[in-house]
């Protein structure tokens, strides 16, 4: 009987990757999953030898025994082992923990990367293994290990000072201070008045709006109605103004880069109101493979990255795309270079569609409504960064009378380019009649209007995504993790779309502030990116940027450990009794959120939510009211008052009355155009309205 031929093995990370993947390599190879870490340090201790180098103490995690069991199962059947986790720091690190659980020769060629899951880029990957990159590795290390060392430092000082669950680290903390610190500009904020004059003007019958610009030729501003007043004197309504200068340009506007993972996070969040988890967990999901029929193929090249970087091979096919669809002139005839941020690892390319010809139309079907929203961002995003400039007529005039000024500026657009496929701005354009120097034109009226300076906007999770990329704070893989921690340890909540710092997140701000400043540190936590960025090249040693880092902050322990005072957080009262002893209840601050509880805690635990009434019955029990609530990630929904006794719950708000079709209970969603009514079986849906 001949023995079954042994095949090679390959470890992912993913279990959906590890069938498009088998599928690629065809029968002579097994792919199978390590579903992420196998091991890491253990919770229940530091897990770092301070003493010893920093040296980790990696454990299996717990759960992943039968995982483990199962590769090295695996692993002994097989004619050779092959490592293709994920291509950042943490697939390195991966790959190194399961070549160590399994025995394999750290020398050997075993890894794999690759960046996109086709079957050209995988069965490419496969024909140049290459070893374990240890500098990779160390750069993930470091990392760990640093907040290990912070987090398991400060987490029992703000236990035993503040309250229990709480938590610190270094990029949260961070995260934690910009939204802090906004919160301040804007507390401080001191508005300033400010006035301005629009006059209507007509030539040609055609009416168009000046904005005034200046006295006697200067720029001038308006401080005050008084200035107003001063300037609508000067001029005489029976006379014309001149046209004193027109001049007339061309502006090319080029399109944006490719998408990098915070670009992608900020546009995902701005147009489709994601989340910065959700976008990832999206993105992930493209990128492991969508069945389109015939198998599983990877949608999008690898989503945590920070280069604007483009394979030639893409721009060439994207280039002949644009050619085919919208014909010569929208092609750009020089491949587009971004240039990358200074911080930027070029490991990776841009985040773009694994083929411009897979249009998001053509794969509507095989997508949830969620993956063909981002898919298609993702897609127009790339094909748009290939395509010539936009190109506008721009003209600019100044109108003037007995030495008042005013100024206006119109704008045609000439020639799409890339906008008729994909528009960061969507600028308005602004049409004037044919204007030339020395034409004499009626001013029809002015409308004088008081302002006052703004402050600064609230940080949304994009915007924040966005200053932490631009201080340098963070990576690619840590900036959607940062912020739903600072939302889970309800350091920060949010209002609509803003950001907003709670109590408890200003109480942990300023204690780490005061006696930890380098935690919080921008600058000071931006040079340790760039130093793991130097570890990962092999520039840097990883030990000696563990310990350059470490011990200053030891010594800040020491100190803050026995000068740090108790925070007392004074419990509000509440307005009424507890039901089960009497004494006044009170709201107090949970890890999410605030509750009501019994003052006599310990001795009476009674505690109940605290929840917001939305003037609806219930309608599944018809007896209790329906109320608003958030979920542990902060997410808000609606359930029965009388749980648990009924057990009704809705992520959509029930509006008090029933489908005309199918009876079932109505809800009311947001859109972008205001509020809809729909039928959650999605057989009726009423026109939409405003808020």
């Amino acid at each position: 009987m001949p023995t079954k031929k042994k095949k090679n093995l390959v470890i992912v990370e993913s279990p959906h990757k590890a069938k498009t993947i088998e599928k690629y390599l065809g029968s002579n190879y097994h792919v199978i999953a390590s579903k992420g870490h196998i091991r890491d340090l253990p919770k229940s201790q530091m897990g770092v030898d301070i003493d010893n180098d920093y040296q980790p103490k990696y454990i299996s995690i717990r759960g992943k025994g039968e995982t483990i069991k199962e590769l090295k199962a695996a692993a002994k059947k097989a004619k050779y082992v092959y490592l293709a986790s994920d291509p950042d720091r943490e697939g390195e690190a991966i790959a190194w923990h399961v070549a160590h659980a399994l025995n394999l020769d750290p020398k050997e060629h075993n890894r794999v990367a690759f960046n996109e899951i086709t079957k050209d880029a995988v069965k490419n990957a496969f024909k140049s293994p290459r070893t374990i990159d240890m500098d990779i590795v160390d750069a993930q290390q470091a990392r760990r290990v640093l907040d290990r060392l912070v987090g398991y430092s400060l987490s029992p000082i703000l236990w035993a000072k503040v309250k229990k669950g709480l938590s610190a680290g270094r990029v949260q903390s961070v995260a934690l201070k910009l939204v802090i610190d906004r919160e301040k500009e804007i507390k401080n904020f001191k508005p300033v008045e400010y006035w301005t004059i629009d006059g209507e003007f007509n030539k040609d019958k055609k009416k168009f709006v000046g904005t005034f610009y200046g006295l006697d030729g200067k720029k001038t501003d308006l401080p005050n109605q008084a200035s107003v007043k001063d300037v609508l004197t000067k001029l005489d309504k029976r006379k014309n103004f001149e046209v004193t200068k027109v001049v007339k340009k061309q502006r090319r506007r080029q399109p944006a880069a490719p998408f990098t993972t915070s670009t992608m996070q900020q546009e995902a969040n701005k147009r489709l109101g994601y989340r910065t988890r959700r976008t990832m967990r999206i993105a992930q999901s493209l990128y492991e493979g969508v069945n389109l029929g015939k198998g599983s193929v990877g949608l999008i090249t690898y989503m945590r990255t920070d280069s604007k970087r483009i394979a030639s091979v893409a721009k060439h096919e994207a280039s002949k795309f644009i050619h085919e669809q919208y014909g010569e002139e929208y092609a750009s005839v020089k491949p587009q270079n971004f240039k990358n941020d200074a911080e930027a690892q070029d490991a990776h390319e841009a985040i773009r569609p694994t083929s411009a010809f897979r249009t998001p139309e053509s794969i509507k079907d095989y997508l949830t409504a969620e993956e063909y929203r981002l898919y298609s961002l993702i897609w127009a995003r790339f094909i748009a960064s290939q395509m010539t400039a936009a190109v506008y007529d721009t003209v600019r005039a100044d109108i003037e009378q007995n030495g008042v000024t005013f100024r206006t500026t119109g704008s045609k657009m000439k020639f799409a380019g890339f906008t008729k496929v994909y528009d960061n701005e969507k600028e308005k354009t602004k049409e004037l009649p044919d204007l030339n120097e020395g034409d004499k034109i009626k001013l029809k009226s002015t409308d004088d209007r008081q302002h006052f300076t703004q402050p600064p906007a609230r940080y949304t999770e994009a915007s924040l995504v966005h200053a932490l990329e631009a201080n340098g704070v963070g990576r690619p893989s840590t900036y959607a993790p940062t912020i739903d921690t600072i939302q889970r340890r309800y350091y920060v909540k949010l209002e609509g779309r803003s950001i907003v710092p709670t109590e408890l997140g200003e109480i942990v701000d300023e204690l780490i502030e005061k006696f930890f400043p380098d935690i919080v540190n921008v600058d000071f936590t931006a040079q340790l990116e760039d130093d793991l960025d130097h570890v990962e090249v092999g520039k840097m040693n990883w030990v000696k940027v563990v310990d350059e880092y470490y011990k200053p902050f030891s010594k800040e322990l020491a100190k803050a450990d026995s000068e740090i005072e108790k925070v007392q957080i004074k419990d509000e009262p509440a307005g009424f009794n507890c039901d089960i002893c009497g004494a006044p209840m009170v709201i107090k601050m949970g890890r999410y959120g605030k509750f009501y509880a019994c003052s006599r805690f310990p001795d009476c635990r009674n505690t109940k939510p605290i929840v917001k009434k939305i003037g609806v019955t219930c309608p599944k029990c018809k007896k209790g009211e329906v109320v608003e609530k958030k979920s542990k990630r902060n997410r808000k929904f609606y359930g029965c008052s009388r749980y648990p006794e009924c057990d009704f719950v809705s992520w959509d708000q029930p509006i008090g009355r029933n489908c005309p079709n199918d009876g079932h209970f109505l809800v009311q969603k947001k859109t972008k155009k205001g509020l809809v009514v729909l039928c959650p079986n999605g057989d009726y849906r009423e026109e939409s309205k405003e808020e």
